[in-house]
């Protein structure tokens, strides 16, 4: 361990491990060291189901109902890759001008912005030129542009316009979802990214224990592990390893649910993802509900799992949750987390210390892969640009071979 890294990356999220491989596939020499014996982080698959219970402190085993233990992967934290009987909508005839306007919607060719201005049109205004109703509205902005309140309704519309594009072209690619989900549970992602990163020569230690961030002159200069110090130009690392250097911005509340039924109304689909707009509950932010099932691999047959999670706005975050709840009855079990959220406090400009943000209460990757760009842009001082870390790869394997 006593070598030269250019970055060292601490814990094994999803956030640290695709910034791992990226760096890697971008010619850097990494290490990647997390505390705990296994991949995820936060964001790990529990298995089998009686480590769950633990996890939870439950106080009794799961019954025989449950099936085998090891059938089951949970998701600590649930989100979709980039579902609601759509039909209904799109085949209003409003929704469906303004859903071909967007799909037409050329950011550089004039023509086909239909008198609206990209650069100072308001989403509000786009909203009322197609004379569109509140529901539709908040659908819009909250199930396919995916925002979690209603400012960017008084912003120029063009990030809206290209995140509605997006959704459609992800649900013209994949048909009846946009969304993709792993087999075996979200905490096969970490892993994918981090065999990506070995094999571009990056070198991982699972339980290794951090005893100190090494700094000179405000500056990381390296990370001492049972009296070695592995020494780096960079670090990134979840907010757990660095508590002097990032504050807590709130909290979420996430309440997994183990079903023996699909969700009501919803054509017995075996996963779904719901988003209760803040306007319909009166809040100040959505609350999401996100159904996977035994067809994922990750419960026992014929079982589900339905995880509720919300921005925590007061003293009582479990009355917060009841709207989505009552959707889900009857439940098996229900496992209750309230965690506090954090960001980092400074840029990392200075110290070359890269801490990722905290997962939220969203169950899709949006805020996440914004917050990978962040960082790769203070990082390396340019954007991130997904062609290239395809040629790289294809220089690699071949591009059959991807």
């Amino acid at each position: 361990m006593d070598e030269e890294y250019d970055v060292i990356v601490l814990g094994t999220g999803l956030t640290e491990c695709i910034l791992s491989g990226i760096m890697s596939v971008n010619g850097k020499k990494v290490l990647h060291m997390d505390r705990n014996p296994y991949y995820g982080g936060e964001s790990s698959s529990i298995t089998p189901l009686e480590e769950l219970y633990k996890r939870f402190t439950l106080p009794d085993s799961p019954p025989e109902s449950m099936g085998r233990g090891r059938d089951w992967n949970v998701d600590l934290i649930p989100k979709f890759l980039m579902a609601n009987d759509l039909m209904g909508m799109f085949e209003k005839r409003r929704f469906r001008k303004f859903l071909v306007f967007v799909a037409n919607f050329d950011e550089n060719d004039p023509k086909t912005f239909e008198g609206v201005d990209p650069k100072t049109t308001t989403m509000r205004d786009v909203y009322k030129k197609f004379d569109l109703g509140q529901d539709v509205i908040d659908f819009t902005g909250h199930a396919l542009a995916l925002y979690r309140t209603d400012d960017y309704l008084d912003v120029p519309c063009l990030e809206t316009i290209n995140r509605i594009k997006l959704y459609s072209e992800s649900l013209a690619r994949y048909g009846k979802s946009p969304y993709l989900y792993p087999l075996y549970g979200l905490g096969e992602l970490p892993q994918g990214f981090a065999r990506l990163s070995a094999i571009y020569g990056g070198t991982y230690m699972l339980n290794k224990p951090v005893d100190e961030i090494v700094m000179e002159g405000g500056k990381v200069i390296g990370v001492k592990s049972e009296g070695e110090v592995a020494r780096c130009k960079q670090l990134i690392c979840d907010p757990s390893y660095i508590p002097d250097r990032v504050r807590k911005a709130g909290q979420v509340i996430r309440v997994i649910c183990i079903l023996s039924h699909p969700i009501k109304n919803t054509n017995d689909a075996n996963s779904c993802q719901i988003i209760i707009p803040q306007n319909q509950v009166n809040r100040n932010s959505d609350i999401y509900v996100c159904m996977i099932s035994y067809a994922h691999n990750v419960a026992a047959q014929g079982k589900y799992i339905a995880i509720v999670s919300t921005t925590v706005e007061t003293s009582e975050p479990e009355a917060e949750i009841e709207p989505a709840l009552e959707l889900l009855e009857p439940i098996d079990q229900k496992f209750v987390a309230i965690s506090d959220l954090y960001e980092p406090t400074d840029d990392g400009t200075d110290s070359q210390v890269f801490a990722s943000r905290s997962y939220d209460a969203t169950t899709h990757f949006e805020t996440t892969c914004n917050d990978i760009k962040d960082i790769y842009k203070r990082m390396t001082g340019s954007d991130f640009d997904f062609e290239n870390m395809k040629r790289k790869q294809n220089d690699v394997f071949g591009e059959d071979e991807q």
